[in-house]
């Protein structure tokens, strides 16, 4: 699947679920965090993120007045971007990173993150969790041999134990320091 296939696919689901929302205050499995904090932080984290490596900037909405249109509009912008055959000559680069193609960059970094933040946002509103096994298969598995870098980064919690022979969705919530069982 090429990276813009990929952000539909997964932005689609995570639009679904903006969607469904009915209570955006509703705490959600991040400490701190609400529904609304959860569509925030994909819209606040990945714009700089774009323009510091690339020099692209995002259309914005406005989470606070409208959690729904705002994802939709930032969405769109990333779609737009990664459907762009231009985008195929474009490189991201980041000092942590080093140069990768942009489209590689948004799928590894940012849909990755839209992914697992999916079941934050279900989690929080109740919501279908289901995740994409073969996605949660693919992430784990790139992830674990980078544990070590991924807990340093602060990005992510302290692992959180799972039963032996869970699956693997509550395996790789448990990694990214998510209770997927509490």
């Amino acid at each position: 699947m090429t990276p813009a296939e990929e952000h539909r696919r997964i932005a689609g689901v995570f639009a679904d679920r903006v969607r469904g929302t009915r209570d955006w205050d509703a705490p959600a499995p991040v400490g701190g965090w609400t529904a609304r904090d959860v569509v925030r932080h994909l819209l606040t984290w990945f714009p700089g993120f774009l323009k510091a490596g690339a020099g692209i900037e995002l259309p914005a909405g406005d989470v606070d007045a409208d959690p729904v249109a705002a994802w939709q509009v930032h969405a769109d912008g990333v779609q737009a971007l990664l459907d762009d055959p231009a985008t195929a000559e474009l490189t991201f680069s980041n000092p942590h990173t080093g140069e990768l193609p942009l489209a590689q960059a948004i799928d590894q970094f940012y849909t990755a993150d839209v992914f697992m933040h999916t079941w934050d946002l279900a989690r929080a509103t109740g919501q279908d969790e289901r995740l994409d096994p073969e996605k949660c298969r693919e992430l784990l598995r790139g992830m674990e041999p980078i544990e070590e870098l991924i807990r340093a980064s602060g990005q992510y919690g302290p692992r959180v134990d799972v039963p032996e022979g869970s699956d693997v969705q509550t395996r790789l919530l448990g990694f990214i320091g998510r209770d997927p069982l509490g």
